[in-house]
């Protein structure tokens, strides 16, 4: 079956993808110089960072372009795309110092808010529109990034105003989205040919796995799980210093009254 690609997919994929990376370098640029680095430090945390993503950015593009996600009769391949990078990144927040210590002054705002781009995915629905893709994927998947992109900022906000007060919100935000992106990928799987469709015989998700479509599901839905697990792990570290800290002056208050009971003695 031939798919036809609308003229303005190429130039609004591309264009969103070029906007996403240069977002998030500005971002960790403006991070790192208000960090206590060395400028030597800096430039390692800032150039590494770089590197990784315009290369993964050019692999994923590469590969689209060669047709290895294209839909065929055989099993799907573009799964290997989408779940590789989340696991080499996922190792990398555990087993990298170089990524935890960056990561580690990236504020927990910029994490939420950063996601703004997600409204990116009303694509969908114009594909869906003009007849590209099935409404069992695109509805979802355009609507669900959608209201998480729009949403993004108003998180960031209320937690920059109350991160107390408002962890609870940012972590249910980071749960809807990662499930948006799921239900994405599910219903892009069963919706396009493939051994495994099951839906949607009439109009076909195919599009979604042949360039420039498909760098949505090998970079950007990966990077935005990344960056979703990357929030989670600061909040969870932010716990786990407030229970510190709880216990801290408990040690010290009871070591304190034993002393004076000891002077009393």
């Amino acid at each position: 079956m031939k798919y036809l690609v609308p003229g303005y997919l190429a130039p609004y994929i591309l264009t969103g993808m070029i906007t996403i990376i240069t977002t998030v370098l500005l971002g960790l640029r403006r991070a790192l110089r208000r960090a206590a680095w060395t400028e030597k430090d800096r430039a390692k945390a800032f150039w590494s960072v770089a590197l990784l993503l315009a290369g993964w950015f050019i692999f994923a593009a590469a590969t689209s372009t060669a047709g290895w996600y294209r839909p065929a009769s055989g099993p799907p391949t573009i799964q290997y795309g989408l779940l590789i990078p989340i696991v080499v990144g996922a190792v990398l927040f555990r087993v990298s110092p170089l990524v935890r210590r960056t990561l580690a002054i990236i504020p927990d705002t910029w994490l939420v808010g950063v996601q703004v781009y997600r409204v990116l995915g009303v694509i969908f629905l114009v594909l869906y529109a003009g007849g590209h893709l099935s409404a069992l994927f695109a509805l979802p998947a355009g609507l669900g990034d959608t209201l998480v992109g729009i949403f993004a900022p108003f998180v960031a906000a209320s937690f920059a105003r109350s991160s107390e007060g408002s962890s609870a919100r940012v972590r249910v935000w980071n749960w809807l989205g990662i499930t948006d992106l799921v239900v994405a990928v599910t219903l892009g799987f069963v919706t396009s040919p493939s051994p495994l469709q099951l839906a949607s015989f009439d109009r076909p998700s195919g599009l979604i796995a042949m360039f420039p479509l498909s760098l949505i599901p090998v970079f950007a839905v990966p990077f935005s799980i990344l960056l979703h697990l990357a929030s989670l792990r600061r909040l969870s570290q932010r716990d786990e210093a407030g229970i510190t800290e709880q216990r801290t002056p408990q040690i010290a208050s009871t070591g304190g009254l034993k002393r004076k009971v000891a002077i009393q003695q």
